[in-house]
């Protein structure tokens, strides 16, 4: 449900498709080329990188469920904004331990004010519209075309990422799945094209405000949590002033739904984003990427066993599909091995 590369160092961030996560929202921890934590890197979390790798895929696997389950009570606009308002607790509380400000200089907030319009705002908004009309299954699987969108988008606008053979193949194979998945052989009878739409837009809009950042924020000289809690606060900011003019205030507030969103927010943003940035600053950003291809696979799961929606044999083989394709667009070929240098001596 969704990562941004790190102002602070131009290595790859992951491609978080789940992006739910606000996040992913966001900024990740520098990491060296080799992509090991930092010198400067803090301590061990209690937990083990495996641990809190699994809890992500799971947060973020189910963020599609809470999402429907919210919006089956309230507006899409008052669950985005719900789900904002209490990711951001979570990370202003974070920063309020660790005694770090929020960033300064007002070029820096106007340009997290677009950071946090085409990485949270928009693309949580696009999600709850679009599960008002089609599975959190599908929406789960859009979700995971971002890396394809992304890797597309930066052969364009980043000059370092040329072109390659591997990554033009995974991206046909990618896009194959997503015609499989929305099933164009049967001339996607039976599909709901808007909430798709909206869906596909969503997972677009994250790799578009990576590159954004990657391009506005680098070397900005503040912390990535400091600038994430930023980042957060303009979202609700803008959801607050969009959501009461295209909703009324609710009647009721029932407390299933009401639960998914606190959930939704305290969980799948702001939870996510802290295990995230740990995953990256431990292991780095090749191996803690690996969550995107996970994500589907739970939301799938949560949605047949827990909503009981129904799944056609073309969506899990496609969201296969577009799996691998994502991987092989990603992957980078293996370089051979330095020979040892001469040590000088006989």
């Amino acid at each position: 449900m969704s990562t941004s590369p790190s102002p602070t160092t131009s290595t790859p961030a992951p491609s978080a498709a789940a992006a739910p996560s606000a996040t992913l929202t966001t900024a990740v921890p520098a990491a060296t080329p080799s992509g090991t934590p930092p010198t400067n890197a803090p301590s061990r979390p209690a937990l083990g990188w495996r641990v809190r790798f699994g809890v992500l895929s799971l947060i973020w696997g189910f963020s599609f469920l809470l999402i429907k389950v919210g919006t089956d009570a309230y507006a899409p606009f008052q669950v985005t904004l719900g789900r904002l308002v209490f990711g951001t607790l979570v990370v202003a509380a974070v920063l309020v331990v660790k005694r770090e400000r929020l960033p300064r200089g007002t070029r820096t907030w106007l340009h997290l004010t677009v950071a946090a319009l085409l990485l949270n705002a928009l693309p949580f908004s696009l999600f709850a519209y679009a599960e008002l009309t089609i599975p959190s299954t599908l929406a789960g699987i859009c979700n995971a075309t971002s890396p394809l969108w992304g890797m597309a988008l930066s052969l364009v606008a980043l000059s370092e990422d040329r072109p390659t053979r591997r990554r033009v193949a995974g991206l046909g194979i990618g896009f194959l799945g997503v015609l499989t998945v929305l099933g164009a052989w049967q001339g996607f009878s039976g599909l709901d094209f808007t909430g798709t739409a909206m869906a596909l837009l969503a997972s677009l809009s994250y790799p578009v405000g990576w590159i954004y950042v990657r391009r506005t924020l680098a070397g900005s000289g503040h912390s990535n949590l400091s600038l994430t809690g930023a980042q957060l606060l303009l979202a609700t900011a803008e959801l607050a002033v969009v959501t009461p003019l295209f909703t009324s205030f609710p009647d009721s507030f029932p407390v299933v739904p009401l639960l998914a969103i606190v959930a939704l927010g305290a969980l799948g943003t702001g939870l996510a984003f802290l295990l995230q940035y740990s995953l990256v600053s431990d292991v780095g950003p090749t191996t803690a990427q690996m969550v995107t291809y996970f994500v589907p696979v739970i939301a799938t799961a949560a949605g047949v066993a827990v909503l009981g929606e129904s799944l056609s044999w073309s969506t899990p083989v496609g969201a296969v599909i577009v799996l691998a394709g994502a991987a092989l667009a990603q992957s980078r070929p293996r370089v051979p091995a330095a020979p040892p240098a001469a040590s000088g001596r006989p």
